[in-house]
């Protein structure tokens, strides 16, 4: 039950996720951090398992995975992982879409692991760089335009992607929309960008029908014709150097307050540069956990922890129940290192999901095999 006062029973630490004494800090918590909690301080790793059955962790590096937009202008980005709630997916395009294309199923959000270019919208163009997350709304036309080959992270919502409410921080904390790039209207003319015999192809990418993901519409005019837009639904760009990331110097933070945007069912956060905590005792690095609730998927960008280099590119998805967290080894190399490092400066995309993700047969081919 709920109690205002927390209970205690046994050996356990007076400060939370600190001074454990050889203890193993294990939280078996309900809504993603946000509800009721019990500390478990154990006496071994609890990540120190191999495991026989669908739900185990996978590890798999995204630079071994082959979406069809890599080799295939006319290609498409790879399904990684599904539910009921969302698609998350790999693009790793090198040329221009010949082609426009519609997510019809929900909203799309994009982050951009590598490459630069332009996206051509109905809004508008909008240029990318490494580090933008590009917002696009359900049923927006558009094209992508690579300047350089581009890794794309991408996710689908079947429902509407929007800012998290204001919490105690305000409006502003950790995102702030005002940093947010908007595109120009730049009506195109016929005859510009990709078209056959005068028609241009719209694909629309949908939940299969009789087995069907695609619908094509052909247009004898150009697609992105739009003279102006008003509204509070439009394509943005927002790059992950002007997110505020809110620190603590006496514990290590949960991930919910590293939020960005979230539809139903799915939470999208930012793990960024920040001052680590300075507190002696304070343990630097998160907890073990098995987030009852939630599938986890992080997407390491790149950066480092306290010295360990983060492998860029690597996907790491932990189901829900199931322990994770980093190994004990990393944890003893933290408390050692106290003094040396004064921040970390890791770089790492955080996708929860209320709903258990189903990986694809790609993932499952291609995992490390760390938890097997």
């Amino acid at each position: 039950m709920e109690s205002f006062v927390h209970l205690r029973k046994g050996k356990t630490p007076r400060r939370l996720h600190a001074d454990l004494d050889g203890l193993k800090d294990d939280e078996l918590g309900r809504g993603g951090f946000t509800g009721r909690t019990a500390n478990l301080y154990r006496r071994h790793d609890p990540t120190a398992y191999r495991t026989v059955g669908p739900l185990r962790p996978l590890d798999v590096l995204s630079s071994e995975l082959k979406p069809s937009d890599a080799t295939d202008a006319h290609g498409a980005p790879l399904l990684m992982f599904s539910n009921a709630d969302c698609q998350v997916l790999l693009s790793r395009r090198s040329e221009a879409m010949p082609f426009f294309v519609r997510h019809i199923d929900g909203d799309l959000l994009t982050f951009v692991h590598e490459g630069t270019g332009r996206l051509e919208t109905e809004f508008g163009p909008l240029d990318y760089r490494k580090g933008d997350w590009i917002y696009l709304p359900k049923a927006c036309t558009w094209r992508h335009v690579p300047a350089e080959p581009s890794t794309w992270l991408m996710i689908q919502a079947t429902d509407e992607f929007r800012v998290p409410p204001p919490g105690h921080l305000g409006r502003h904390f950790p995102f702030d929309p005002s940093q947010a790039v908007l595109p120009e209207p730049r009506p195109c003319e016929d005859g510009d960008g990709p078209h056959v015999d005068g028609e241009y192809e719209v694909r629309l990418r949908h939940s299969p029908v009789d087995g069907v993901d695609t619908t094509t519409l052909y247009y004898r005019h150009h697609p992105l014709d739009v003279e102006g837009w008003r509204g509070d639904n439009f394509a943005f760009t927002f790059n992950i150097d002007d997110y505020n990331v809110v620190t603590s110097d006496s514990v290590h933070l949960p991930p919910t307050v590293h939020l960005f945007m979230q539809a139903t069912g799915v939470y999208v956060m930012n793990f960024l540069p920040k001052p680590a905590e300075g507190v002696p005792g304070t343990e630097r690095t998160p907890w073990y956990h098995r987030n009852v609730d939630f599938d986890e998927i992080a997407f390491f960008h790149g950066g480092s922890l306290y010295g360990i280099p983060m492998p860029p590119g690597l996907v790491s998805h932990a189901p829900q129940g199931v322990h994770h967290g980093a190994p004990e080894k990393a944890r003893e190399r933290a408390r050692r290192k106290f003094d040396e490092f004064d921040s970390v400066d890791w770089q790492v995309i955080a996708i929860d999901t209320r709903r258990r993700l189903i990986p694809s047969a790609e993932i499952l081919a291609n995992d490390l095999g760390q938890h097997a």
